[in-house]
């Protein structure tokens, strides 16, 4: 692209934000970073076992089992999540346009004037219907799956934010998928980037 973008894409579990964020990247050939940013960033510091610290990803620090000493953490989860957003941060500076789902992208790039953030919710049965196709999660068991991850991703953003997940006042757009349909939402969401991208 000529210009450089930007796009950061929080969302609910399972209201099919990843999926939106990778025909956004696609459509406009952007790179996308998501959890596999982490093997990216580690790869490139020469991290032999990255395998070992995926668990830490995206994931809270524990307080309980952590602490600070002269402003470094010992939290694996807070070292990774620093490392992923110093790496976002620099590609940025270096101009390169890239679209991140999640990783508290909208945080680190609220003020920068090429990024564009969006919030992907959805109705909690859509949510439901795609959860279990998506990842072949048993009915029983699907409301303690959504919860469990839910309450992951909030802890992980809160800890990290000023705004809490999924406030309006953090994001350009908050869209419910479940309303329009993945085509139509995509459609939406593409015409508000191009006008933004004719006003940068």
């Amino acid at each position: 692209m000529e210009k450089q973008i930007i796009i950061t894409i929080g969302r609910e579990f399972g209201s099919g934000g990843h999926a939106l964020g990778k025909m956004i990247a696609e459509k406009y050939g952007l790179k996308i970073y998501d959890k596999e940013l982490l093997y990216e960033v580690l790869g490139e510091k020469k991290v032999i076992h990255v395998e070992d610290v995926a668990q830490f990803d995206e994931v809270p620090r524990n307080i309980w089992l952590s602490k600070r000493v002269r402003g470094y953490s010992s939290s694996p989860e807070e070292n990774i999540a620093r490392m992923q957003f110093d790496y976002l941060e620099e590609k940025a500076k270096q101009g390169k346009s890239f679209l991140v789902i999640g990783r508290c992208a909208e945080e680190l790039f609220r003020a920068h004037p090429h990024a564009v953030c969006f919030f992907v919710l959805g109705d909690p049965d859509k949510r439901r219907e795609y959860l279990k196709e998506y990842f072949n999660v048993p009915e029983k068991d699907i409301d303690a799956f959504m919860e469990y991850h839910e309450k992951r991703r909030k802890a992980y953003h809160n800890y990290y934010c000023s705004f809490k997940w999924g406030d309006s006042r953090a994001y350009d757009m908050c869209i419910n998928a479940s309303r329009l349909g993945f085509d139509k939402t995509f459609e939406v969401m593409v015409d508000y980037i191009e006008a933004r991208i004719a006003a940068m």
